[in-house]
């Protein structure tokens, strides 16, 4: 039987009645139900969309502006929005942070991050120029080469994944698509990956 969930959901967004948690009838996890009007909430997992920017043999981080990790190098990258493929959110997520614009290509990696319920989707990428800017979630956007990323100061491990993985398959000659999964770390279990 999978896990139960946690409640998320107070009041109901149907009616505004206060929700319970409970079974559902025909359901085998825990929800958040209203037995005024029978809306049974569901919390699905968030997708973050993201690219790998590259110029030669550079790839292009951000400084985050904001918390969680603020200060911290990440690639662009954010939460999907509606009515976007996974694709159209990172090259909006990659102008908006980056300010810069890129050809989308392949998938590259998709990263269960169950603890936060999120799975992080990165695609590579080619910067079309390097007139990129700070965006407003960023402090400073710069490209790096492999031996100048600043591992310590990696925000996610998703992100520190994601790059280990690329200057590998980089160093081969060949491109592979990832699937991991990442489990909370003690330290980690009240912010994002």
């Amino acid at each position: 039987m999978p896990a139960l969930s946690i409640s998320e959901v107070t009041f109901c967004s149907v009616c505004g009645h206060t929700t319970v948690a409970r079974v559902p009838s025909g359901d085998n996890r825990l929800r958040d139900c209203c037995d005024h009007c029978g809306a049974v909430h569901y919390i699905n997992p968030r997708p973050v969309v993201g690219t790998i920017p590259v110029w030669g043999d550079q790839v292009l981080l951000c400084k985050r502006a904001i918390e969680p990790r603020l200060g911290k190098w990440t690639l662009p990258a954010g939460f999907m929005e509606i009515n976007e493929t996974t694709g159209d959110g990172a090259l909006r997520e990659t102008l908006e942070e980056a300010g810069a614009r890129v050809k989308l290509g392949p998938l590259f990696s998709m990263i269960d991050v169950p603890h936060v319920q999120q799975v992080h989707i990165f695609f590579r990428a080619e910067l079309l120029d390097t007139h990129f800017a700070i965006g407003t979630e960023s402090l400073e956007v710069r490209l790096f080469d492999q031996r100048e990323i600043p591992w310590d100061e990696i925000a996610f491990r998703t992100v520190s994944t994601t790059l280990d993985l690329y200057f590998a398959d980089r160093a081969r000659g060949e491109f592979g698509v990832y699937t991991r999964a990442i489990s909370a770390a003690p330290a980690d279990r009240a912010v994002s990956p």
